[in-house]
């Protein structure tokens, strides 16, 4: 039976996903989450014309033949406007903020001016409208200016605190249960005995899964045992995770006890083993409510496969809809042999040249190796059954997450 393709194990591991509901979360609390609902300014910004400057507030048609002397007949501070107009060889001293006053359509700035008591002298002409934030000049009340789907930043939560949005509508933070399986494990820090190794992709699944905006919840190491297996399952849904992400055990050996672990709850599985490399023993289910990525072992093959399918799976739950990164060309760095039946996901550098930016996978490209993975910069894609491929041809990268 010919194996599932990237693509189609993808549009499975989406196919029943959907956005988690939405709420409204306190402004603080929403960097990194997805708009439920278009978010529109509950105000305009500036409510008034404000002065860019500190300065005086002048007609400009009395300073066109500048220098001349203006009668100061008052100040503008911010928050604290004028209630008087500016009227013919008139001037208002005014500073950065404060509301232009009526009559006022310029403002000079305080540095070609020259104060003498009640008058200001002022040495150059301005033209109208110099140094005004016009009314309106950043956005209006009504203006729709985030968009559902779109991941807050820092940025977005300094414009929605200007909109006045206290709270902000947004898609729950889907929650992530991890665990290993592996009697081999040891935590980082201690001196593995014979035999083992020390455990690692726990701490890179659950980077890349909270840089996605989700929640962790680790529940360690599982030893190579059915019971354990199947308690850390338990574990998962009791803790209403909405993603069960399990690395090692997926395969077919004596002591890989996941999927029998799965089966024994109940679990659906979509497939088990696609047609790529590093990740073949990829294993995808659902379990009720909660989500199942069965990842394999080797520190490579979980983590490309985590960046796959792991992170457009949550960005589907956070409301998204840029799901997997985006797939680019580049010009190959090496000569390449042909490929066989599975796609292949080469870490690669990625450097400019003088035609474009050069792709070079790693020359060896085993899925133990986690000094290349840590250096790649993109993974370079060969479709199952490439032709061979010489230096300089074009080729399809997907740039990795920092």
């Amino acid at each position: 039976m010919a194996l599932l393709s990237v693509a189609e194990a993808l549009e499975r591991v989406l196919a029943q996903a959907e956005p988690l509901p939405a709420g409204e979360v306190p402004l603080g609390d929403a960097d990194g989450m997805v708009l439920a609902y278009d978010l529109k300014a509950r105000r305009t910004q500036p409510p008034a014309d404000v002065s860019a400057m500190d300065g005086y507030a002048v007609r400009a048609a009395d300073v066109a033949n500048a220098p001349v002397r203006l009668k100061v007949i008052g100040e503008v501070a911010a928050g604290r406007p004028f209630a008087a107009v500016v009227g013919p060889r008139e001037a208002a001293r005014i500073f950065t903020g404060g509301v232009v006053p009526q009559g006022a359509d310029a403002v000079i700035v305080q540095e070609v001016t020259q104060r003498q008591g009640d008058w200001v002298e002022v040495q150059k002409p301005t033209g109208k409208g110099r140094n005004v934030r016009a009314e309106g000049l950043d956005f209006r009340a009504g203006e729709v200016l985030l968009a559902e789907g779109h991941r807050l930043t820092a940025r977005d939560l300094q414009l929605a605190a200007g909109m006045n949005h206290p709270l902000l509508p947004v898609h729950r933070r889907p929650k992530v249960a991890l665990f290993a399986t592996g009697d081999e494990l040891v935590p980082p820090g201690n001196e593995p005995g014979p035999g083992q190794i020390v455990y690692s992709n726990g701490f890179a699944l659950a980077a890349l899964t909270r840089a996605e905006g989700a929640e962790v919840v680790d529940l360690g190491v599982v030893g190579d045992k059915l019971e354990a297996t199947i308690a850390a399952i338990r574990d998962a849904r009791a803790l209403g995770a909405d993603i069960l992400v399990t690395t090692g055990g997926a395969s077919v050996g004596e002591y890989d006890f996941v999927n029998r672990a799965f089966a024994a709850e109940g679990a659906a599985l979509s497939f088990w083993k696609i047609a790529m490399r590093p990740g073949r023993p990829l294993m995808h289910g659902r379990l009720g409510a909660m989500h199942m990525l069965g990842l394999p072992g080797n520190p490579v093959s979980s983590y490309v496969c985590a960046f796959l399918f792991l992170v457009p799976l949550i960005r589907r739950l956070c409301g998204r809809s840029d799901l997997a990164a985006p797939t680019q060309t580049a010009l190959l760095g090496c000569d390449l042999p042909a490929n066989d039946e599975r796609a292949d996901y080469l870490r690669a550098s990625l450097r400019d040249g003088p035609d474009g930016a050069v792709a070079t996978p790693f020359a060896i490209q085993d899925s133990s190796m986690m000094a290349p993975l840590a250096k790649a910069d993109c993974l370079l894609i060969r479709e199952p059954h490439a032709p061979a491929a010489k230096t300089g041809s074009r080729c399809s990268i997907v740039k990795l997450t920092r």
